[in-house]
């Protein structure tokens, strides 16, 4: 008999973990699972009535590390992956360091797309001072591939604890006021942001750093992707420097050569 397991909130570890070690303390099997978005049972199938789990079974660290990572994800496949990963441990027909495993390569495939987009959050967050009264708030949008936001609170908490902040995406926004993170529901859509001398000064200094003669046009576009400019203020600049960027490396270049022969 085929069983649905609704999907909804099993992004939190907790959670997830509950329903896999309850799944597994029945002996189901991956192939009895279709993991739904909430929509009805087939004719096929039935909602489930999980029993508790097992306290005695106990999953590998590295693969509930794994999980986590891939939890974050977001396309659903990685529900039916990880389970029928934890099915093949739990049986003892695999092995976490099996690392030519097609299951276990796809998991670690779908982490490191995560990791790459927790890094990305972390480089192109900018934000802007907003007025609340006599005091300050800074606040930021961003638009993450993955389900990061709060996997990346505390990263902001440490760098920024001095400042009141938040960051606003379309999953979750998360704030801190100096003392404590809180959450809430996600923006459908970019807020209006004011511009303010914090941006400015940003501006200036990135193109006071840009180098014309170590520009890699491909290079850039791959590490700071076009979809994140314009939640950048530092990527108005681009296209103009980028146009510049030969005169200025063969004005740098004369330079050196006058230099040379003083």
């Amino acid at each position: 008999m085929m069983r649905t397991i609704p999907i909804q909130g099993l992004e939190v570890p907790e959670a997830w973990r509950g329903t896999v070690r309850a799944l597994l303390a029945e002996d189901v099997p991956p192939e009895w699972l279709v993991w739904s978005d909430g929509q009805a049972p087939t004719l096929f199938e039935s909602s489930p009535t999980l029993a508790p789990p097992s306290d005695a079974l106990v999953l590998p660290k590295s693969f509930v590390r794994l999980a986590e990572t891939v939890l974050m994800h977001r396309q659903s496949e990685k529900f039916g992956l990880l389970y029928r990963i934890a099915w093949r441990l739990r049986y003892g027909r695999l092995r976490m360091a099996d690392l030519s495993d097609a299951d276990v390569v796809r998991a670690a495939h779908i982490a490191k797309a995560v990791g790459r987009d927790i890094h990305k959050m972390r480089a192109f967050v900018r934000f802007r001072e907003v007025r609340e009264g006599d005091t300050a708030r800074f606040v930021a949008w961003f638009e993450p591939d993955h389900l990061i936001v709060r996997a990346n609170a505390g990263f902001f908490v440490r760098r920024f604890a001095a400042m009141r902040w938040s960051i606003l995406t379309p999953d979750l926004c998360i704030h801190w006021d100096g003392e404590r993170v809180t959450e809430s529901a996600g923006l459908a859509e970019r807020p209006d942001l004011n511009d303010d001398g914090i941006e400015q000064l940003w501006t200036r200094y990135y193109a006071s750093i840009f180098n014309p003669a170590r520009l890699k046009v491909a290079a850039m576009v791959k590490e700071l992707p076009r979809r994140y400019w314009k939640n950048l203020p530092e990527a108005e600049l681009i296209p103009g420097l980028i146009a510049a960027a030969k005169g200025r490396e063969a004005e740098m270049l004369v330079t050196a050569d006058q230099a040379a022969k003083r």
